[in-house]
């Protein structure tokens, strides 16, 4: 039987001879629908979120592999979450078939290797606490079957991701799906449109929900940026300014003191101790500024 992901989409029949601003409308309306479907599956992105949450409370790691732009994602969204939310490198990670090489160029034969996607987990030793999120918008890649097949016999909790139903064949090793059912691409089989835009919208509520989870977003304030460049030492300085209302020159001094780190920052000038009591504080308070700090209107 042909995958939604293969077959032709009605709506952008003889695309080839409309014109410029009729394509854009094909897109914008398919677009929508690759949202709806996002939307449709809610409580099953909600689910995994919580599953993620408990997998790193218990020093558990996560894990996305896929191919192509499905593999490209996952490396994408992991990572983009240690400058973000100052996460370790090992706690997030992206795998694709191909390896490193793949993100730039097209190595396709490696997805249809259900063995490679098995070693590449064999090899960062997955335990029970881990969680392996596979990516394949049809639900067939052999590589990412391969892999959670693996994630799944080492205890691994195993989630899958796919724009077509839930697979009956992988139901024995697979513990829960979140299945955005976008429909035929507007270029048939091709899959980086619609079924992409989905899997990135997916990707960033797991991962974002599950930092703010964490304690790692207070308000809607990256407390926990990794301030590495200019502009995000900038950013620090106005989230430190904002949450204590001090200006910047003492902004800055706190989080020279702080080594960086804005949270501790924030705690230093509003509890006014030193860097040192301000990191145990929150250690004390699991990192969560919420319960160190007195009610905000920010």
């Amino acid at each position: 039987m042909q995958s939604t992901t293969e077959q032709r989409n009605p709506n952008s029949i003889d695309i080839d001879l409309k014109s410029t601003s009729e394509i854009v409308r094909i897109f914008h309306e398919e677009d929508k629908r690759a949202t709806a479907a996002v939307e449709a599956e809610s409580e099953a992105i909600a689910h995994a979120i919580d599953l993620c949450v408990a997998a790193f409370r218990s020093g558990g790691r996560l894990f996305y592999v896929g191919a192509g732009t499905s593999g490209r994602l996952g490396v994408l969204d992991a990572s983009e979450c240690p400058p973000t939310f100052r996460t370790p490198p090992e706690m997030i990670q992206g795998i694709i078939a191909g390896g490193d090489v793949a993100l730039r160029r097209s190595v396709e034969g490696e997805e249809d290797k259900p063995e490679r996607g098995a070693q590449a987990i064999r090899e960062r030793g997955l335990t029970p606490q881990d969680i392996l999120v596979g990516i394949a918008s049809s639900g067939r890649t052999p590589y990412v079957i391969g892999a959670l097949k693996e994630a799944h016999a080492s205890g691994a909790t195993t989630i899958f991701l796919c724009c077509v139903p839930p697979p009956e064949h992988l139901k024995s090793c697979v513990t829960h799906f979140i299945t955005p059912i976008v429909g035929p691409e507007i270029i048939t089989g091709s899959t980086r449109l619609k079924a992409g835009t989905a899997t990135k919208l997916v990707l960033n509520m797991i991962t974002t929900a599950a930092m703010i989870k964490l304690g790692k977003v207070y308000n809607n304030l990256m407390v926990d940026v990794h301030a590495s460049n200019t502009k995000l030492v900038a950013r620090s300085v106005r989230i430190v300014q904002t949450v204590t209302g001090v200006d910047a020159a003492t902004a800055e001094a706190a989080l020279t003191q702080a080594d960086g780190r804005a949270k501790v920052a924030i705690v230093m000038l509003t509890k006014r101790v030193d860097a040192t009591d301000a990191a145990a504080l929150l250690e004390e308070h699991s990192g969560f500024l919420r319960s160190l700090l007195p009610p905000h209107n920010l």
